[in-house]
């Protein structure tokens, strides 16, 4: 599709026709030397020249060229372009921040996935979080990784295809033995502080107790609802179990219920499935996107056409000109 930038500009190209009518005919004084025959010499050429002046009117091929130069300025000047398929770009709308457990506890071979193998926890939670990655069209995720101690593995991003390639390269132990959940949760807040969206959502997934974090899970969850942001927590471990390795659901329910989230817990592949299924439904909302439509100018297409017509056209006069020269001289 083609256009203009400044098409209000095409109004100059009657200027020329309306100055011819407007201004007064230029003027210079000569001397000269009166002739009785003038007016009839004037009527046999076929001119009509003004009184007490000589006109010589251009021919048709001269205006031509004359209106198609002015016809050349005026379209550079009014920045021809052309316009190239829309591209759409999703806005995003709202930041997911994953916090996934990879304390030592995570390599324990408790779940069956969809094939029916038993598998490391962390294995199902990764091919749980591989399908609900790419149902994140229009979201910002990052994705925090701990252990003795937190890691921002993925800053927010829109590449969701990173994001799912960095978290296929975590392994449990990869950040210390220990669960420092409260922590997590402290370097989420500190990740969110840059974000400019108003939905903010952390999606944490742990299965042990927390016995290393500096800031408590439950203090952190209340500084993390004073910064809107909504926890849903999803338990991985055993109720039953004693030690760090026990899953503390009452601590995990707290954070959730402190930020408006919800705590879930997760028995077998099957049920951490529905559980992300379930927050894909809750977090649900319309996606926005901007069009851009890149441009091409164009205006340097009449100017070389000027160019070229003013170079054939003077270079033809000068020509024309240097022959009827010689053929003067000849004759003389």
């Amino acid at each position: 599709m083609y256009g203009f930038s400044y098409p209000w500009l095409l109004l100059l190209l009657p200027l020329p026709i309306a100055l011819r009518y407007l201004l007064p005919f230029y003027r210079e004084s000569h001397p000269a030397i009166r002739l009785p025959w003038f007016q009839r010499i004037a009527e046999l050429l076929g001119a009509d020249p003004a009184k007490e002046a000589v006109v010589r009117e251009p021919g048709w091929g001269v205006r031509l060229v004359h209106w198609l130069a002015w016809l050349c300025i005026v379209l550079a000047l009014a920045r021809p372009q052309f316009f190239e398929p829309p591209i759409e770009r999703v806005v995003p709308t709202r930041d997911i921040l994953l916090v996934v457990d990879l304390s030592g506890s995570m390599e324990t071979a408790d779940f069956t996935n969809q094939q029916g193998v038993t598998v490391e926890r962390l294995t199902a939670v990764k091919e749980v979080l591989d399908d609900f990655l790419t149902r994140r069209k229009g979201d910002r995720v990052g994705l925090i990784v701990f252990g003795n101690a937190p890691f921002v593995q993925v800053p927010f991003t829109q590449d969701l295809e990173a994001c799912r390639l960095l978290l296929e390269e975590t392994a449990p132990r990869m950040a210390g033995p220990k669960t420092a959940f409260g922590d997590a949760i402290g370097l989420g807040i500190t990740l969110f502080e840059r974000s400019e969206v108003e939905d903010r959502v952390m999606i944490a997934l742990t299965d042990g107790n927390d016995t290393g974090s500096k800031v408590p899970p439950g203090e952190a969850a209340k500084i993390a609802r004073d910064n809107d942001i909504i926890i849903h927590v999803v338990g991985v471990g055993d109720p039953a179990a004693v030690g760090e390795e026990k899953l503390d659901e009452e601590a995990l329910q707290a954070v959730a219920s402190a930020t408006s989230g919800t705590y879930y817990f997760a028995g077998d592949s099957e049920r951490l499935q529905e559980i992300y299924a379930e927050l894909d439904k809750m977090s649900s909302r319309e996606i926005q996107t901007e069009s851009y439509r890149p441009r091409i100018d164009l205006y340097y297409l009449p100017l070389a056409f000027f160019v070229v017509l003013s170079m054939l056209f003077y270079g033809i006069r000068f020509f024309a000109m240097g022959s009827g020269r010689e053929q003067g001289g000849e004759n003389g």
